[in-house]
Parts: C-alpha cells; structure tokens; sequence
C-alpha cells in the first residue's frame, strides 16, 4: 500500500521505516519543508535500534500532492499540530481513504469527521491509543527506534466502519492492533500524558539544566507510585464511563516487553535493558507543552463529565501553569474548536460513536 505522512519527526521517520520494512511505500511530508530536506538531497533514511536498515521514502511538496498519491494517510505530529494537520488534508481526503492518527488525542478525530462531513465525505478515521513506534531522532535522516509495540488500542470513527479501519492497520504493520470499539475509549487509552506529567514534574530541574539522564532509571520508588495514582484516576474514569481499557502496567509490558511488577521496578528493568530512554534535555519538551494541554487537560474534563474528577490529573495541570507562567487550560485549540465545554456526555458518546454526518457545520447525530 501507498501510506502518505503527515509528519518528519522521531515518530514518522520511524513509521516510514516499519511501512518500508513491511513491504510497503512511504511518502513524507514536513509542513515546514526543512525535516525532509535531506531526503530530498538524496540521502536514505537510516534507521538503528528495533528497526535496522536503510530506507527511501518520498517526499511530498504538499498536503494535497500526499493526499492524492496515498491510499492511507497517518497524522504522526505532536498533537499542538494536528488542527493544523487536519485543516491542511481535509480538503483533499477522498471518500473511503482511511486517516489514521498516531496518536490520538483531544478528540481530533471528531473535529476531522466534522470538516470532512461539510464536504459530504465519509471515510475511516482510526484512532490509535498510542504510537506503533518510539524513538527518537538522530539527525536529518536518521532516527533510532527504541522499541515496535506489540499491541495498540485502535478505535474508528465512524464506529460502522471499524472493520474497514481494524484491515487497514492490520495490512500495513501487522496483527498488533487491539480494535476497543468506542473512540471513548481512545480517549482514555493514551498513557503519556499522566506519565511525562509524573516524569517531567519530578525531574524538571534536570530537564531545565540541559542534563543528560535516563528516563528509566529515574522513575524510583516513590516517582512510581505517583504514576499509579494517577493511573487510577483514569481508571476510575473509565469504569464510570462503562469503558475497558489498559492499565499502566500492561502499558509497560507490553510495550516495552518487560515482566509485570511495580511501575518502578519495570523501569528499572527497562533501564537494565538498556531501554529505558534518555528523559528530555530542554523544560520546552513535549511532555509538557504537548501533554498538559492535549493529555491532562482533555482527561480532567472528562473527569468532570463522568462524575469522577481527576484532582491529581487537575492539581498537574495548575502546577505546571505556575512553572511555566501560562494557562494550560487554555492551550488546547481542538477541544476549543469543538465546542467540548458545551456538550453533554450523551452528545459527546453519540459523537464518538457515529461522528458527524451529513453537511454543513453543525451536522450530526441529534442530543
């Protein structure tokens, strides 16, 4: 298949990698033009770590060049971008291409149902809980891909179409994908959030100062129990909602392949394997400018939705607005756009089960 990329950072460059790797062929496209420069100099994409090799996937001079040449297309930006991503392709998504977006976060894939339902299009938008690929970028072309998971949660909308979404996923990086029904789900199945708050809140310093530390090894005893807590508030607000999803130590096993224990000794396992990571070198990480606003911030109102509040979700999100002197709350563009704060939990589960229909801007299914 033909996978068109929105994205040239860690996390596309490794997906390009797994797609060629598969048999498959890769298109990027940086929407600054300058991650991709290299590739268009010629240079093959080097990839070291869980994947080895050398790749060449094509580049795209524009939104709707990809979209035109892709059978699928994959969002793999930070979600501060992915309004951005999905007003750039949406006017180009033909009818039945399926959009998946790795990963999802603050409901992006209803805002995208929306802008494609004004056009009268309707195709699979599969929601992955988490990344196929971790890694991290080494230089123009080169990224080193710490781990491919085994298993990621996926959810289609509309949810009619999951079958189509679940083939898709399937057919391009293999029998992996967990297929959770319900968009809800999703939404509550993203674990970086609550664990880059846990991280970056107790290693902040070390973060500012520019150090060079592992991620893995830092997680201690009592920096774990913190991201049990917090994963129990996400829990709590996924039994209200009648929802099943991962818990944070099958995250850990499954994806990083280590045995099932305390959050901090799977750490340090990982961290003896040589695969717990380096934390970030810069406070201007995504840990925080990403996964406060697009990740804490979008779990604490539906905390508030199902009657469970997140307060420590809440309590990480007033905290680093201190540190940062800004309003996190306020940061998040997709859920402003969608109008979150003005709907009920029913429009909202209506919503992610059917996404919207019909034209014109507010068309969907009824309250």
């Amino acid at each position: 298949m033909r996978a068109g990329i929105v994205g040239a950072g860690s996390i596309a460059f490794g997906t390009a990698c797994l797609l060629e790797q598969m048999g498959h062929q890769a298109m990027l496209w940086s929407p600054s033009g300058e991650r991709t420069r290299a590739l268009l100099e010629g240079k093959p994409l080097a990839a070291v770590g869980a994947i080895e090799g050398e790749f060449n996937p094509s580049v795209a001079p524009g939104p709707q060049a990809l979209a035109e040449w892709s059978d699928v297309l994959v969002i793999a930006l930070p979600a501060y971008a992915h309004k951005f991503a999905f007003d750039a392709i949406s006017p180009f998504v033909r009818e039945g291409q399926t959009v998946i977006i790795s990963s999802h976060a603050s409901f992006g894939a209803l805002y995208l149902s929306r802008e494609l339902a004004r056009r009268g299009v309707r195709s699979p938008i599969v929601a992955w809980g988490t990344t196929v690929v971790t890694g991290r970028q080494e230089g123009p072309a080169k990224v080193n891909v710490s781990t491919v998971r085994k298993k990621v949660d996926i959810a289609t909308v509309p949810s009619s179409l999951s079958g189509n979404g679940l083939a898709v996923c399937r057919e391009l990086f293999g029998d992996r994908f967990v297929d959770r029904q319900s968009l809800m789900a999703i939404a509550l199945s993203n674990l970086n959030p609550q664990n880059h708050m846990g991280i970056a809140l107790c290693n902040l310093t070390r973060m500012e100062r520019g150090e060079v530390w592992s991620q893995g090894q830092n997680v201690t005893p009592k920096v774990g129990r913190l991201l049990e807590e917090l994963d129990r508030e996400r829990l709590a607000i996924a039994e209200a909602l009648g929802l099943g999803v991962r818990t944070i130590f099958e995250h850990f096993h499954l994806s990083f392949h280590v045995p099932m224990s305390t959050i901090s000794q799977m750490n340090q396992e990982m961290h003896a394997q040589g695969n717990g990571g380096t934390g970030p070198a810069t406070a201007d990480s995504r840990y925080v400018l990403e996964d406060v606003p697009f990740g804490l911030v979008m779990t604490a109102k539906l905390g508030r939705l199902a009657g469970r509040p997140a307060e420590l979700h809440e309590s990480g999100i007033r905290i680093f607005s201190a540190l940062y002197g800004r309003d996190f709350n306020s940061e998040n563009d997709l859920l402003d756009a969608l109008g979150i704060d003005g709907l009920s939990l029913a429009r909202l589960n209506a919503l992610s089960r059917d996404g919207y229909t019909g034209g014109g801007a507010d068309a969907g299914p009824p309250e």
